[in-house]
């Protein structure tokens, strides 16, 4: 008897043998590649890590070794190395005290051209001889005759590390070559700067994209980590790491890759970065059994899905017109709802085949949409508010002010011999001084200029004596208030010092921030300001010509012309001294 089979059982059937046959043939396809490609992207991350690291590595040496060595051929340095070269005992003593500012001079303006951000903490300047001519943190009478860092500064420049109280330190060492030397000659002293490895950390210990095991570290040549572990405290100079990776770099001179025990005993995957010329080999490292978990858990995520479609499909042939009819549909009237612009849609489909992952993929897109037509409403609000707060507002007028600058005089000599922090407190007390006495005067504080404050008084009324002597009277009383500002400096142990006054009176322009207060001025009248201070003597008030028209006809105040023939003839006007009559520039009785 023969068995009928109608149409939807063959097609149960040819569904089932279809499945099953590319089911099969796909899953152990993709069970073999997808392990192969994990593997092989896992290793292509790691070697990746290991050489963008290590590049970074090797160009964070060679800009410190740069930088030591822009110190070492400074030509003051080498002038100061070579005069005290041969000296000892006393001698050297004597001349170390009276060259230590000239060091530390040259030291600063290093530190002011490489920038503070190089962590530099400590540099030696040492001669041939092993003598310590000058250090950062103080003079120092050590030998560093037999110092390893010292001997090998004298063969060339070279980075190292030393072990230090929390961690390690940077040491950079670079010879020092006399000016007219040759090439072949013997250096006339060595440089050892102590630097933070801030720079080198922020390099190996940033372990995103890591995994939960992925660590990158340095070995030195003595096969001792130099960097942080992920899974020991306090491993630099501590914990040993005699691997394969170290081995091939420091015997053979080659980088490896591949799966070898790490410092641990524990299988990893890991690639390696050689730097013998620094002594230093970077490895990046992720434990293998993260490295394979992935791959098997998707090859059992295949399996199953694989089983499930197969039990399923037994069903899904039944309805396989209307499941392919009905997702259509539903695709089609979403879009033509996002062509309508409703980018909320979502068709959230369910079938388990390509047109769900077609859904998924629709559904996302319109996600993106929306998700973009939100960001870029909000960038262009944010723009449109910034444009609105960061632009100054120019006034579109031109008023007439007394314009006035109160400088500190021989600044930097003062702030040689003081720290920064008391250069920072000498200011403080300077400015905020005189920024009081024009506040009571009813003054407008514009802003400060480094050692210097700049003042004004707007829209002056030259018709109003009151107003007027009140400007005068503000200068003047700054000129006789330096016995009361010494006084603030003696009590916070710093220097007396001097500094001048200038006034002038013409237009400006006002220039208003909507994110600040305080407008700022500009114009001749600002700029001539700025140029007459530089020529007052010290502790005294020096005014341009419109001041001095406005002000000489008031009988208590001197005026003396200063002849300065230069500013009459490139600029075409005099500047004027001011003075009480009968009193000196500081309040008291002249002779």
């Amino acid at each position: 008897m023969a068995i009928s089979i109608n149409l939807g059982k063959k097609l149960v059937l040819l569904v089932m043998l279809v499945t099953m046959t590319a089911l099969g043939i796909t899953s152990y396809m993709s069970i073999d590649y997808s392990a192969e490609t994990l593997k092989q992207r896992g290793g292509e991350l790691l070697h990746g890590e290991s050489d963008i690291r290590g590049e970074s590595l090797r160009l964070l040496f060679e800009t410190r070794i740069e930088q030591n060595k822009i110190l070492a051929n400074d030509p003051m340095i080498r002038l100061l190395v070579s005069e005290m070269d041969g000296l000892s005992g006393q001698e050297l003593k004597s001349m170390k005290e009276e060259k230590r500012r000239d060091f530390l001079i040259q030291v600063q303006a290093f530190q002011e051209l490489a920038g503070f951000s190089i962590g530099f903490e400590d540099t030696k300047i040492i001669g041939n001889n092993g003598n310590v001519f000058f250090s950062l943190v103080g003079i120092s009478d050590e030998d560093f005759s037999q110092n390893e860092f010292f001997q090998r500064g004298l063969e060339g420049s070279f980075v190292d590390f030393e072990q230090s109280g929390m961690g390690k330190k940077m040491i950079v060492v670079s010879p020092v070559y006399a000016a007219d030397s040759k090439i072949g000659d013997e250096p006339i002293g060595v440089i050892i700067s102590r630097m933070r490895t801030a720079a080198l950390d922020n390099i190996l210990l940033n372990r995103s994209g890591l995994g939960e095991t992925g660590e990158v570290y340095i070995v030195n040549k003595d096969f001792v980590m130099l960097s942080e572990s992920r899974f020991f405290e306090n491993a630099v100079f501590e914990q040993r790491v005699d691997t394969v990776g170290v081995q091939e770099c420091f015997s053979n001179n080659m980088e490896h890759v591949g799966v070898y025990p790490d410092y641990r005993g524990i299988s990893i995957y890991g690639s390696s970065y050689c730097m013998p010329e620094y002594g230093i080999v970077l490895l990046a490292e992720m434990d293998e059994e993260e490295l394979i978990e992935p791959i098997e858990i998707l090859q059992t995520r295949i399996i199953l899905t694989s089983l499930l479609i197969i039990l399923a499909m037994g069903l899904v042939a039944f309805f396989a017109a209307e499941s392919l009819s009905h997702p259509l549909r539903a695709l089609k009237k979403a879009a033509n709802k996002i062509a309508d612009g409703n980018f909320e849609v979502r068709t959230n489909i369910k079938t388990r085949d390509e047109i769900a992952d077609l859904s998924n993929a629709f559904d996302l897109m319109a996600q993106k949409l929306q998700e973009s037509l939100i960001e870029i409403k909000q960038k262009d609000e944010v723009i449109k508010q910034l444009e609105g707060d960061m632009l100054l507002k120019f006034s579109q007028h031109e008023e007439n002010d007394c314009v006035g600058v109160i400088d500190m005089a021989d600044s930097t000599r003062i702030s040689s011999k003081l720290s920064d922090q008391d250069i920072s407190k000498l200011y403080e007390i300077f400015l905020n001084f005189m920024a009081k006495i024009v506040l009571r005067h009813k003054g407008e504080v514009i802003k400060n200029i480094g050692d210097a404050l700049m003042f004004r008084f707007a829209n002056v009324d030259t018709s109003n004596d009151e107003e007027l002597k009140n400007i005068l009277e503000c200068c003047l009383d700054m000129t006789e208030s330096h016995g009361k500002l010494d006084e603030e400096l003696k009590k916070a142990n710093l220097p007396s010092l001097d500094y001048k006054i200038s006034l002038t009176y013409g237009p400006v322009k006002v220039a208003e921030s909507t994110t600040s207060k305080i407008s700022d001025v500009f114009g001749p009248t600002v700029n001539r300001c700025f140029k007459i201070n530089s020529l007052c003597p010290k502790n005294s008030i020096v005014v341009g010509e419109n001041v001095h028209n406005i002000f000489r006809d008031f009988s208590e105040y001197e005026f003396t012309e200063l002849c300065i023939i230069e500013l009459k003839q490139k600029y075409g006007y005099n500047i004027f001294e001011v003075r009480r009559k009968g009193l000196d520039g500081f309040g008291s009785k002249s002779d």
